[in-house]
């Protein structure tokens, strides 16, 4: 796929939820940052769910993610002076029919 642009996309998003909807907050927006920042190696991040905390997204190659994982924990807490909890999951196939 085009990671590239998906990544340029999700950081757009990112900066609309965060400017336009004023729906993130200062913790989400240091873990987007530091995920953004962090290389060649990021696509993007992005708040994802609800707002208003909670958690984000990040696209990241494969053989970097359990290093970006490290980063952020040690970065995050670093600058907030708390933990953040991060875990590596795989996209499913998504919404479609099955037969019941």
């Amino acid at each position: 796929g085009d990671w590239d642009t998906v990544g340029k996309l999700m950081n757009a998003s990112h900066t609309s939820m965060r400017d336009d909807y004023e729906v993130s907050c200062d913790e989400i927006d240091v873990l987007v940052d530091l995920a953004q920042t962090f290389g060649d190696e990021v696509y993007g991040s992005r708040l994802t769910g609800g707002g208003f905390g909670g958690c984000t997204v990040t696209l990241v190659k494969k053989d970097s993610a359990q290093e970006l994982i490290e980063y952020l924990k040690k970065q995050y807490e670093a600058k907030t002076g708390t933990k953040c909890v991060c875990f590596e999951t795989t996209p499913a196939g998504g919404a479609r029919a099955i037969d019941l």
